[in-house]
């Protein structure tokens, strides 16, 4: 297992980073299935451990937290707050009320006294960005924290934030965690530049494009995946345009001799900019199969193919679950009141 330095941090984590999102109810509920998955993981070099405080609902924290008894040591663990936690208001964002007592949570639930990385799940547009980095900052100075990271932060305000910690000087984003495949390279425009400007480690989710890339969704025959796929992701993966990529991709990945899942894997970790890639394994056997292709390292032909199929920069639309800018999702706040249009 190759490793990278995580941004500037010195921090040193293996290229492939354990996802956990499958452990718990929404995955797999079998608790000692899911620790054996993660040891078997550790075993074969793997030292990056990436989880979420909303996964099942604390769930999934908690069975990684019965996986690292022993081993905590040897692992950098990684862990998102931001999400809805239960019924009540206050119990999600990124407030500072909301992220001193959260933490606390995830620190029992992963049964740990700090936590390597600390991310921002998703942008908060409600709570300013000073306010959120001083909270994090004081639990760094705590000794709860060791780094910090955001989630899903669009270029622009992952810049904004690096001035605001410069400004107040406050401890400032490390890493950055956005969405990456072969079906989606938005992020090679800015943000996967701007992370390496400020010396920003990335981990990126979803390299194998929500399971389009294992090739086992295909356009000519019914899926066999797990059928949460089709829950969260309903666009995504019935999108013409990005299983039409994928029939063009398979024989290329034929060709160089390899499976489409291990193309996809080692296309994400060839980019510069990219520190580490997320695998979500839910069994025993697709973590094998991902294992079993850490060391491919693709040549330029491959690299120049996938480009003509789907070319740099690009988004072959978008993913269900995806973060959309308010502005987006509401048109109340990009069209000026009818008063004012009509004065114009």
């Amino acid at each position: 297992m190759r490793t990278r330095v995580l941004g500037r941090t010195g921090i040193e984590v293996s290229a492939y980073c354990l996802g956990t999102m499958m452990f718990g109810q929404v995955g797999n509920p079998d608790h000692d299935d899911c620790v054996r998955i993660v040891h078997r993981a550790l075993d074969a070099g793997i030292n990056f451990v990436d989880t979420a405080d909303v996964y099942s609902c604390g769930e999934t924290e908690e069975i990684v937290g019965k996986a690292l008894r022993g081993r905590r040591d040897d692992v950098v663990l990684a862990t998102k707050v931001n999400g809805v936690m239960g019924e009540g208001r206050n119990r999600s964002g990124s407030s500072r009320r909301w992220i001193i007592a959260e933490v606390e949570h995830s620190l029992r639930r992963l049964r740990t006294d700090h936590i390597d990385l600390y991310q921002v799940h998703h942008p908060d547009p409600r709570t300013d960005v000073e306010e959120t980095l001083s909270a994090l900052t004081d639990l760094v100075r705590a000794g709860k924290v060791r780094a910090i990271g955001c989630s899903n932060l669009p270029a622009a305000e992952i810049a904004e934030a690096h001035w605001a910690s410069e400004r107040r000087g406050l401890e400032r984003f490390r890493t950055e965690q956005p969405h990456y495949s072969i079906l989606n390279r938005g992020v090679e425009r800015d943000v996967l530049p701007v992370c390496e400007r400020y010396g920003m480690g990335t981990l990126v989710w979803s390299p194998l494009a929500g399971g389009l890339l294992t090739g086992r969704y295909r356009g000519d025959r019914p899926s066999d995946g797990h059928p949460a796929r089709m829950h969260w992701l309903p666009r995504h993966m019935t999108d013409e345009h990005k299983l039409d990529a994928v029939e063009r991709l398979v024989p290329v990945a034929e060709q160089a001799g390899m499976s489409l899942t291990h193309m996809a894997m080692a296309f994400t970790v060839a980019h510069p900019g990219v520190t580490s890639a997320i695998i979500g394994p839910r069994t025993a056997a697709q973590l094998d199969d991902l294992i079993a292709g850490a060391g491919v390292v693709l040549g330029d032909d491959v690299l120049d193919r996938i480009d003509e199929i789907v070319p740099p920069g690009t988004d072959l639309g978008t993913l269900d679950i995806a973060y959309v800018p308010p502005a987006l999702a509401n048109p109340a706040l990009r069209r000026r009141p009818s008063g004012e249009r009509a004065a114009v």
